[in-house]
């Protein structure tokens, strides 16, 4: 495992730990790191001390008991966060999920061929706009929070 020291692009600093510096690059790449405190996905490496274990002194093992290092976040980031969780349980509870179809499905609600219904699925940016031209009403589902990391 390794710690690096990050920063988002409106300078906010956090530590995350990740399996080895390649899994680092692979997340960041594919905008799976998110700032904690802004949710921003637009991260980079920040300067750290190494932490170098010399020569006079044995390298501590960690203790069995220690707990993990993990991300903290202040109680309103916690309330937000299970807010847009509970936001999501409640659209997959009342709405068909239609998956690639959606822009099908939707298109055809709208304009009376098939019988109105919630519906979730997926579509493309292009497809998306496509239907906002048409006059069918999308939303995005929120991301969940645990997505982003």
């Amino acid at each position: 495992m390794i710690k690096f020291a990050l920063a988002c692009d409106e300078g906010h600093g956090f530590e995350s730990w990740f399996p080895d510096g390649a899994a680092y690059e692979k997340q960041a790449r594919r905008g799976l790191i998110a700032c904690p405190e802004c949710g921003s996905t637009r991260v980079a490496k920040a300067i750290m001390a190494p932490a170098v274990v010399g020569a006079g002194r044995p390298e501590r093992a960690p203790s069995a008991a220690a707990p993990v290092p993990v991300a903290l976040i202040d109680e309103r980031q916690r309330a937000l966060r299970e807010a847009v969780r509970s936001l999501r349980r409640e659209i997959e509870a009342h709405t068909d999920d239609v998956g690639a179809k959606f822009p099908d499905i939707a298109r055809a609600i709208h304009t009376g061929e098939a019988p109105e219904r919630a519906i979730r699925g997926q579509a493309s940016r292009a497809e998306v706009e496509a239907l906002i031209d048409e006059g069918v009403g999308v939303l995005p589902m929120p991301t969940a929070p645990d997505e982003l990391n």
